[in-house]
């Protein structure tokens, strides 16, 4: 902007020069100082995610050695606690210049029940039924980023089922997870991945942050998976994902 300013040609000029560029340095100063701090921040809450992981370890591993109803209801909600942890990394890193992304050949039947694996307490808990179909699909992917959607939409199902199943199967191109559970209404549906939108499903579960749809949408994109949901009000939703872009060749 100053390297286009026009040829001074009065005092006027030069003072009205002057004040744009004292005004461009000051906002470049500000603009400086606000990233700073933003980045300060980020590595700030990044660091607390990761210290705090080790008192959660610590504690699963003593309530490991009981077995009653308290030490059962002490873990899920520890479990709980982890999840929203992994969540505040997710949204740290996902658009981080420094989230390194590192795509493999996985099986998707291994990274998908590595994930189912984590929810088996909560599944029996709930009396929740699991349907799933192998995949006997390969993927390109970063198992780990790909594991924390796959998560999140569990996390999801079983939030919003009271009763019956969760299906994990593959339809053509796309990866399924289909739940019975309450639903999402038909004006809610075009907004489900946008961030801090909960819509009415927010206003039954006040602890709904909306954060969770968005991250896996985020992430899907960073990944080159598409994502879409289908619903209806007391059926049950589905999310696809779709892995059709997954026509990449190993190097």
């Amino acid at each position: 902007m100053i390297d286009n300013l026009p040829k001074i040609n009065s005092i006027d000029e030069a003072d009205y020069q002057k004040l744009i560029k004292n005004l461009t340095e000051e906002i470049s100063d500000i603009e400086y100082k606000s990233s700073m701090k933003y980045h300060d921040m980020i590595d700030y809450y990044t660091v607390w995610a990761h210290q705090i992981k080790t008192p959660i370890a610590s504690m699963h591993i003593t309530l490991q050695s009981e077995d009653t109803p308290l030490s059962r209801r002490l873990s899920s909600e520890l479990f709980r606690i982890e999840q929203y942890v992994e969540m505040v990394l997710a949204f740290l890193r996902v658009d981080s210049t420094s989230t390194d992304y590192v795509f493999k050949e996985h099986d998707l039947d291994e990274i998908v029940r590595d994930s189912i694996k984590r929810f088996s307490t909560e599944f029996i808990e709930r009396k929740i039924k699991l349907e799933y179909s192998p995949l006997d699909k390969k993927i390109i992917t970063d198992e780990k980023w790909l594991a924390f959607v796959i998560e999140q939409l569990l996390s999801n199902a079983l939030k919003y089922t009271r009763e019956g199943c969760i299906k994990i199967y593959i339809d053509n191109q796309y990866l399924c997870l289909e739940d019975t559970g309450i639903g999402i209404a038909p004006e809610d549906l075009p907004r489900i991945f946008e961030k801090g939108y909960t819509g009415g499903n927010g206003r039954i579960n006040s602890k709904a942050s909306g954060l969770g749809l968005y991250l896996c949408k985020r992430i899907c994109d960073n990944l080159g998976i598409g994502i879409t949901a289908r619903s209806e009000i007391d059926r049950g939703t589905v999310i696809l994902l779709d892995l059709e872009q997954y026509k990449l060749k190993k190097e």
